[in-house]
């Protein structure tokens, strides 16, 4: 049964909004800008603005000029300082910020390398652009490790504990599979998804489940069970095609079986579809549409309509409560699946 998300708050802000960032406790933390009249700035980065808004309430706790700005690229997420951290570009380059989460204070500011895709912990902040994949320390801001390969173009970037998964491009052939790299020291693991998708559209990882939406549903899958796929397909024509959700074993060996898949549409026009993991769930955005599904066996928990979705500048999920972050709105929703 559809359910609409009960609202726990909203709140309208003064400043555009680019970035969000909510832990297990403490604050909702909310990145934005205040872009110039007329839309025209001289940098390529317009001074950045970071909120802190109390997680019952949605009130201010404070808000605090940022070195970090917006533009190309952006990632922010929790020290284990009580800090937050916030990497992406400002006047003077790419940077990484850390801030005090109590009061809004710049703790550390450091150089980074220009990026396009960012996931920020609290160990380390991920970050990907076309040719690496870079680590830098959440607390004292040095590069860890940096991965590269010949012939790769990296786009996405998620991490579940001893490993970082990266989907990329084979420039041999222009099509998309997934890496995975110790986190530890950025060393090659494994190739998890063979370079032969059109596009992998969005990633999700949540301890020994990783989600992947391939352009490609069956041929991101073994052939044991892309032959499941075809026979259960009753407009096959010969092929299974079509954009679908395929959930792997983070921990497995290349080539292993999926723990469920399944096919989310079977149309030319590509849906517009988002996911995120959190707590053993997985969250699929389609719309205003949330659907609750187990993680780790597809399993629907519930669906729910939540209002701004298809309007969404960024969202996220952390142990029920669903931030979603609007042009100039932050709100806060209850998913209790």
């Amino acid at each position: 049964m559809t359910r609409s998300a009960r609202r726990r708050w909203s709140r309208d802000l003064e400043h555009e909004v680019d970035g969000l960032a909510i832990a297990s406790a403490g604050p909702v933390v909310v990145h934005g800008y205040e872009p110039p009249a007329g839309g025209r700035w001289v940098d390529s980065a317009i001074p950045g603005r970071l909120t802190a808004l109390e997680r019952q309430t949605g009130d201010v706790l404070w808000s605090s000029p940022c070195e970090v700005g917006y533009g190309r690229g952006f990632g922010a997420g929790f020290g284990a300082e009580g800090d937050v951290v916030l990497v992406g570009p400002s006047a003077a380059g790419h940077r990484i910020a850390r801030m005090s989460v109590a009061t809004g204070e710049l703790l550390a500011l450091g150089d980074i390398p220009t990026f396009d895709e960012a996931v920020v912990e609290a160990d380390l902040c991920l970050v990907a652009s076309a040719r690496a994949v870079t680590a830098i320390d959440s607390r004292t801001l040095a590069v860890r490790w940096r991965y590269s390969r010949s012939g790769e173009r990296y786009h996405r970037i998620a991490r579940s504990g001893s490993h970082v998964f990266v989907s990329y491009t084979q420039d041999a052939n222009r099509k998309q599979g997934l890496l995975r790299l110790k986190a530890s020291n950025g060393a090659f693991d494994c190739v998890l998804l063979d370079p032969l998708q059109p596009a992998i559209h969005d990633l999700a990882v949540d301890g020994e489940f990783v989600a992947v939406l391939a352009a490609d549903l069956a041929g991101a899958l073994p052939r044991e069970q892309a032959l499941e796929l075809l026979l259960a397909d009753d407009e096959a024509s010969g092929e299974a095609q079509g954009i679908g959700l395929i959930a792997l074993d983070a921990t497995r060996p290349p080539g292993s079986r999926a723990r469920w898949f399944e096919r989310l549409d079977d149309g030319d026009e590509e849906p517009e579809v988002a996911v995120i993991a959190d707590s053993d769930k997985l969250y699929v955005a389609r719309g205003t549409l949330l659907e609750v599904r187990d993680a780790l066996t597809g399993r629907g928990l519930g669906e729910y309509v939540v209002p701004g979705l298809d309007d969404r500048v960024g969202w996220t999920v952390r142990q029920g409560a669903g931030l979603l972050a609007e042009e100039r709105r932050v709100s806060v929703f209850e998913l209790l699946a």
